[in-house]
This record gives C-alpha cells, structure tokens and sequence, in this order.
C-alpha cells in the first residue's frame, strides 16, 4: 500500500526527534509534570525528559519564583523515587519549602562551590550520574559548546537537567531543549480564607526545539499545577526581555 504523504512526513518526525534531543527510545517513560495545556508545545505533547532545559531570570524575584516553579515539575519527577543535585556559587534555596511541593528535604543535595566555571564543571559530572533524578544548575552565563556536552550528557544518562540563568548578559543559541522565563503573579485568597493564598506564575515558552511557543498563567494548589483562567492582570518588562534576547 502506497503511503500517504502526511504518514510519511510524520515518520520521518519519528526519525529525526532522536537525533534532536528527544531520546524516547532510551526507555524514559513519559512523565505527567501535570502541565496541562503546555505540554502540547512539546513533540508528541510530552514534556521531555533526559534533556536540558534553560530559564532566563532577570533579577532575584524572577530567580525565586523560577525555583518554585522547577520544583513542583521535581515533585513528579522524584514521585518514584530518586535524588536531585542543586549547583550554584551561594545557596538562596529555603531547603524546608520543599515540602510544599511533595519533595523530601533531603532528597535535594545543594552542592555550593565559590567560582562559576566550577558550577559548570560539577553540572557536567552530576549530568553523567545516571543515579540522579534532575540536575538544577544555577549560573549567569552559558555557551553553545557548555550547553552542547550538557545535551550530550544527558541523552546518554537519562538525567533531566534545569539551568536557571541569573542575568545573563548573551542569550545566544544553545543547545538546550527549550528556553524558559517565570515570572511572579499575584495570588488571590480562596473564599476570603486568611493568608497569602496560592502561589501563581506567567510562564513563558520562549523557545522549544521542533515545538510551539507560548504563554499561560499557572498555580500551584493541592501539590499540583492548575491553569488559571481569571487572573488579576500582569505586566510584563517586554522592553528588557527584548533587549536581553536580542
């Protein structure tokens, strides 16, 4: 039987993720990060794991509601299980707030080291642990030949890596998987319930690799990630934004 021309362009899709990152022959099982809507900006709508993924922050409010964000992802990549390494040059991370997203405190190993091409160093060693559940490496500056063996690390070891970028001055081409910016919305109480309410998030789908950007507004109650469709509105600094992309 002659195949059509939409089987044939869609297995040589098949063909090519592989050789671009997308390693599901590795034998990842495919994780619910409980995205939603965002995962259908992914190949084959799936978050990809063993692969690196870049966030841009551009001061410590963009940094901090970035490590929340990240970690309610951990939360299901550790569901079953495993360890976590956190590099940076100074630890910023409360290690008890893990909690609120379902991660064990100890789960998460901070490994803190004084120089940046140190920090670069130890994510290239912790990507080759094939033990590890994620890497999250925090750094300022990230070239496409660091991001490249990065890349290479963990299609080869099956780990998930996050890079959480702190002002960085170029924001050339990398060879991660996607590019990321999370920025702080406010919350809203539930039923004029005292406190802070739940914490919420715009996040930014800046680039992905064979994928579709975009925007939402997500939260994070009952230990999972829920879409929210009314929101107070949010201004983003798209002049700075710009400028750093350009």
């Amino acid at each position: 039987m002659t195949k059509t021309k939409a089987e044939i362009i869609f297995e040589l899709q098949k063909e090519l993720l592989p050789l671009q990152g997308f390693k599901h022959s590795l034998g990842i099982g495919a994780v619910d990060t409980g995205l939603g809507p965002i995962r259908y900006s992914f190949p084959n709508a799936t978050f990809p794991v063993g692969a690196m993924h870049e966030f841009i922050c551009t001061g410590p409010e963009d940094g901090a509601a970035t490590a929340g964000f990240i970690s309610g992802i951990l939360s299901s990549l550790m569901r079953n299980g495993g360890v976590s390494l956190w590099i940076s040059s100074s630890q910023t991370i409360f290690a008890p707030s893990f909690t609120h997203f379902g991660i064990a405190p100890d789960k998460i190993i901070f490994v803190n080291v004084a120089k940046e091409r140190d920090v670069l160093w130890c994510i290239e060693e912790a990507l080759k642990c094939d033990g590890l559940a994620s890497v999250i490496g925090e750094i300022n500056e990230l070239s496409f030949t660091a991001s490249r063996r990065f890349q290479l690390a963990v299609e080869q070891n099956r780990v998930t890596g996050f890079i959480i970028r702190n002002k960085p001055h170029n924001l050339a081409t990398t060879a991660c998987i996607a590019r990321w910016k999370i920025s702080s919305l406010p919350s809203i109480r539930v039923n004029d319930m005292p406190g802070i309410g739940f914490p919420r998030w715009n996040v930014e789908l800046i680039k992905v690799r064979n994928g579709k950007t975009g925007c939402w507004q997500v939260e994070w109650m009952g230990r999972k990630f829920r879409h929210v469709n009314h929101i107070v509105p949010f201004i983003r600094e798209v002049p700075l934004v710009n400028k750093l992309i350009s």
